[in-house]
């Protein structure tokens, strides 16, 4: 593996297990991917524990489509398509995060913003209202926007008040 792949690897896989993909999704809880399509099947996601969560976010066409994932005994699948539920996009932040750095007159933009964005994008979804198929709010909802612009000046302003 190369430097990046190492860095990596210690965040995502702590044990180090090596194999294919159908030797290490077994017994696993989630799988996310954002690789390439076909590589998850529906064989793959039967030996995963039960209720298990896909992520399946390649684009077009994602690592498995979510009928095969929901055949396999997957309860949650997102993709990063528009045409199932779910879809977990990097439009989900634009232009909201650019939005906040330029009301918060910002050079860069942060891990620590990048991360306030999504608890932005999280918090839209009320406990009473999440379920399988709504675990992410839809990327046209107007109210993603102002989250997430309102989450990043939040951060950009605590960094420069500690700085």
């Amino acid at each position: 593996m190369n430097e990046a792949q190492q860095k990596i690897a210690k965040v995502t896989n702590r044990d180090f297990e090596t194999g294919t993909l159908g030797d290490i999704i077994k017994g696993k809880d989630v799988f996310i991917g954002v690789s390439v399509e076909g590589v998850l099947t529906k064989k793959m996601v039967q030996t995963m524990n039960s209720d298990c969560i896909i992520f399946a976010l390649a684009n077009p066409v994602p690592e498995i489509m979510p009928e095969d994932a929901y055949q396999g005994g997957a309860r949650i699948v997102a993709t990063g398509r528009s045409d199932y539920p779910n879809q977990i996009n990097n439009l989900l932040v634009f232009p909201g995060i650019f939005r906040g750095a330029l009301d918060a007159r910002v050079r860069n933009i942060t891990d620590e913003m990048k991360l306030a964005a999504a608890k932005g994008i999280a918090e839209l979804v009320k406990d009473e209202e999440r379920n399988e198929n709504y675990i992410v709010p839809d990327a046209f909802d107007k109210r993603v926007s102002s989250a997430v612009s309102e989450a990043v000046i939040r951060i950009a302003h605590r960094t420069v008040v500690e700085q």
